[in-house]
């Protein structure tokens, strides 16, 4: 949308439309438009035909898509891909197809429509939360786009954790729901020094297999199973919990915070990657997260100080917070 300089209350609007503008990405992405236009720029019939779309409609959604930098369009009416779009295709590196599939599920928009009822009540929203994300596991497709659109992000993140950190001096790094080990192998590759340890759940420890396989670092890196409300295998200098707490409320969080706190050494550290909040009125990514977790999850984003607060309680101190290229953040904490 164009913006709308010294006009608060067209702003305001815009603000309150942008949900026209989500769908339609949402749209163009459901029909795999960026993928017909990676060959080359097509015109809203050629794009019709191959999407089984009306291509009046279609060249209605698509110029409205131009004004969001999604798609060109040339003297010819035909479209072609921006950057953006290009994030669109189904075979980009790190596609944002399956996340926009996702954002625009029903589960998620179901979540959006109780807000104004979960502003008022703390306990049945909280319910209903849980059953949203337990929904999205049952249902084959969102779960394979929960899972894709996840890894898309995890690969962006991890190559700008391991340009961030500097993991020279480490002998041992444990990745604490570790998923896929996408993050913990590409810190390994950039720092060839310490070896890793993957922890998670058994059901997502094949993918992890694969990875390290496909990485060449079976001698570098053990996985290990188990669930980290339990306990965490001892023995490393290095624990990572990668978006793993702003996944859920104070109480479980406090539980693995101190699972790692016993495990942990004199001199170990704790390297939380999230998106930390930052000074007030500041825009930033994580407040556009915080309210998906609200609406989803009983988890949350956290500012400096709540996260400190809340390692607080768990026996850590902040010991520093180590900014990203990305919105992600790494929080080391050592022992007290």
């Amino acid at each position: 949308m164009a913006p709308t300089p010294d006009n608060p209350t067209a702003e305001v609007v815009e603000l309150a439309s942008a949900y026209v503008l989500a769908r339609a990405v949402q749209a163009a992405a459901r029909f795999g438009v960026a993928d017909y236009l990676a060959d080359g720029p097509k015109s809203a019939q050629d794009l019709a035909r191959l999407t089984g779309t009306d291509h009046v409609k279609l060249a209605r959604l698509m110029r409205a898509l131009t004004g969001a930098g999604i798609f060109t369009e040339d003297a010819s009416d035909r479209f072609a891909l921006t950057p953006r779009g290009d994030a669109l295709r189904s075979d980009a590196l790190d596609s944002a197809r399956a996340a926009v599939l996702l954002l625009g599920s029903p589960y998620m928009w179901s979540a959006f429509e109780d807000l104004p009822n979960l502003l008022t009540n703390s306990n049945e929203p909280g319910r209903e939360r849980r059953r949203l994300f337990s929904d999205i596991a049952a249902d084959p497709v969102s779960a394979a786009r929960l899972s894709e659109g996840m890894t898309g992000f995890t690969r962006r993140e991890a190559a700008a954790v391991a340009e961030a950190y500097d993991c020279s001096g480490l002998r041992v790094i444990a990745d604490v729901g570790g998923n896929d080990g996408h993050l913990l192998t590409t810190l390994l590759l950039a720092w060839p020094g310490p070896k890793g340890v993957l922890y998670d759940l058994p059901h997502v420890l094949p993918a992890a297999r694969r990875v390290i396989a496909d990485r060449a670092l079976a001698d570098r890196c053990e996985i290990v199973t188990g669930s980290f409300f339990e306990a965490v295998p001892t023995g490393a200098d290095a624990y990572i919990l990668s978006h793993v707490l702003h996944d859920w409320p104070e109480p479980e969080c406090l539980t693995v915070l101190r699972n790692i706190r016993r495990a942990m050494q004199r001199d170990g550290r704790l390297l939380i990657v999230e998106y930390v909040i930052p000074d007030r009125n500041v825009p930033h990514l994580s407040r556009h997260y915080d309210l998906i977790l609200l609406a989803t999850t009983d988890g949350r984003e956290r500012t400096v100080e709540e996260y400190a607060a809340l390692l607080g309680q768990a026996g850590f101190r902040v010991e520093r917070v180590v900014p990203t290229r990305l919105d992600v953040s790494v929080i080391e904490a050592v022992p007290v």
